[in-house]
């Protein structure tokens, strides 16, 4: 097992060192450490540039964070590729934990480790409805995304074969990868916490687009019209659930006196789609 670590990074030069530290204290050294810098403007080149040959650079104008991933895997070398967060943190033994995991479970193919949350300088117990899962995790998955880009560690060939992540999302990336290669493969789960996930901060991408449910829809309608074989079950699930978000971004435009009528539409749609079932 050959792992390369691949670390987006923009504007972050308050939080770029503690992540790549943590991957070079892991118990089980990662193969290669792949930084992709995706158009900083603040200091964050030149934090890179401390490292020397300890990790390999990639810069490219700001593209976003899928963009750069996807750039960070396309030129690393390893076969099993784990994704670091530059806000994050991983625990010594993250990699170890996982390649042990892997090995006792050969028929996975993507596996993730629990995480511990820190917000605003504080821990903080994650609610219910965030708690992740082990194996199927497509349907709970239709509603949120259960699997944390810091914690995951996946074959390169499964990566490849879903396509990748969509640098047409600007947020909810995540959702849409996840959700692809839920559909078709179980992801594990391992008890043990592997990463340290820090939230709360001002910069935070989450915090910088609005109504990110309308990505999350587009991700499901790729699952409906990419999938002419999905199963009944499947189908009714993805359904339902575009009918909820649709009807959340239908109100909101109400709310906002808005104009668009699009999300009525929509709803209209997947409604007589439901009702064909």
């Amino acid at each position: 097992m050959r792992i390369s670590v691949i670390i987006p990074v923009y504007n972050r030069e308050g939080y770029i060192r503690r992540a790549i530290d943590s991957v070079l204290n892991q118990n089980r050294p990662a193969d290669e450490i792949i930084v992709v810098d995706d158009g900083s403007t603040d200091t964050t080149p030149s934090i890179l540039a401390d490292y020397g040959e300890n990790i390999q650079v990639v810069y490219q104008e700001n593209k976003g964070v899928s963009a750069a991933r996807n750039r960070g895997i396309r030129v690393s070398s390893g076969n099993w590729i784990a994704l670091l967060d530059s806000d994050d943190e991983w625990l010594p033994d993250k990699l170890a934990l996982q390649q042990t995991w892997l090995k006792e479970n050969p028929s996975y193919r993507i596996c993730q480790t629990q995480e511990i949350w820190i917000r605003r300088g504080k821990r903080v117990n994650p609610m219910k409805k965030h708690t992740k899962i082990h194996g199927d995790i497509f349907f709970p998955s239709l509603k949120r995304c259960l699997v944390s880009p810091s914690a995951v560690l996946f074959d390169r060939q499964l990566f490849e074969e879903t396509g990748g992540f969509d640098e047409s999302f600007p947020v909810c990336e995540d959702y849409d990868l996840w959700l692809r290669i839920s559909l078709h493969e179980p992801v594990g789960l391992l008890p043990e916490a592997g990463i340290i996930k820090y939230g709360g901060h001002a910069d935070q991408l989450s915090r910088s687009v609005w109504g990110m449910d309308r990505f999350r829809v587009i991700a499901l309608e790729k699952i409906l019209t990419g999938n002419p074989d999905l199963s009944r079950d499947k189908t009714e699930a993805v359904l339902r659930e575009l009918i909820h978000k649709l009807t959340v971004l239908h109100h909101g435009a109400l709310k906002r006196n808005s104009k668009e009528n699009a999300w009525k539409k929509k709803l209209e749609k997947y409604n007589f789609m439901l009702q064909q079932l």
